[in-house]
């Protein structure tokens, strides 16, 4: 192989796993340009992710309402699926980082898409050519169209277990005192209060914003794609996942499923009967 050649070779082993994210050396590391040793001490865990996905720091304002979206995720109880795998994986003998892989893999669409969901359906409503000057008929109209393709539940709005999620209320409020200070412009907190409306005028009953509808706003305020926000809420719960992993782990227990086996699940099937001659494989 000719000098020409290896390096060529050279080239394309060095940009196989091209990134900007981090540039390491012996003894050097460095996050998007800036030295490990400067950012230690400096800034905090939200300040991190926004540096890591977005590639410049964030201001203090924008940081502080990020990581207030990613406090209020971070737990919603045993009864939450990913939440009892966790506990569930432990208890089957896994140890803390498979009980996470776990847990975290169930996070797709139904259980923990909602936010990237709602994220989507905000961007569908603000792309709509009369939502800046009539964003009530506008969100409106973008709901028929998903009631008529037959969606029958709105992400981030209504909860199964919450008439009204205390959640959302003091993330809103944050949410305005960034407007009105100018950290953000308030484009989504519109919409998103658009659909609530929406739906209190086409519903028997209100259906109220709940977590993923408030963090939803905050998200596409601060600028995150959608897929990012399911990320960001996978980041949230994997801290709840982790401390129920842990848990579970000084608690003990062997094999645990969903429900105490002194409590019988339905069974739905044939009753009882016996095995029939072989011959007659299909009894009537």
């Amino acid at each position: 192989m000719s000098k020409t050649e290896d390096a060529e070779l050279l080239r394309k082993a060095s940009d196989w796993w091209t990134t900007s994210i981090i540039d390491i050396h012996p003894g050097q590391i460095a996050i998007r340009g800036y030295p490990i040793e400067q950012l230690i001490g400096k800034v905090g865990f939200a300040d991190m992710i926004w540096l890591m996905l977005r590639g410049e720091l964030p201001t203090r304002a924008q940081s502080s309402l990020l990581e207030a979206a990613l406090v209020p995720g971070v737990d919603h109880g045993p009864h939450a699926p990913s939440i009892a795998i966790s506990r569930m994986a432990v208890s089957c003998g896994l140890p803390v980082n498979g009980a996470m892989a776990s847990a975290v893999n169930v996070l797709d669409d139904v259980h923990g898409g909602a936010g990237q969901q709602c994220m989507e359906l905000y961007r569908e409503i603000e792309a709509e050519p009369d939502a800046e000057a009539d964003l009530p008929r506008a969100a409106a109209r973008v709901l028929e169209r998903h009631r008529a393709a037959g969606d029958k539940i709105v992400p981030g709005f209504g909860h199964r277990f919450h008439p009204i999620d205390p959640r959302t209320e003091p993330l809103f409020a944050l949410v305005d005192r960034a407007v009105a200070d100018g950290v953000v412009e308030g484009r989504f907190a519109r919409i998103g209060r658009a659909v609530e409306s929406a739906l209190r005028g086409s519903r028997s009953r209100p259906i109220p914003m709940n977590i993923d509808g408030i963090t939803a706003v905050i998200f596409c305020e601060l600028g995150f794609e959608p897929e990012l926000g399911r990320g960001l809420f996978v980041l949230s719960r994997s801290v709840g996942i982790l401390a129920h992993a842990w848990e579970q782990k000084q608690q003990g227990g062997r094999i645990k499923g969903p429900m105490p086996k002194e409590i019988d699940y339905r069974y739905a099937g044939p009753p009882r009967r016996e095995l029939p001659e072989r011959g007659d494989t299909n009894p009537q």
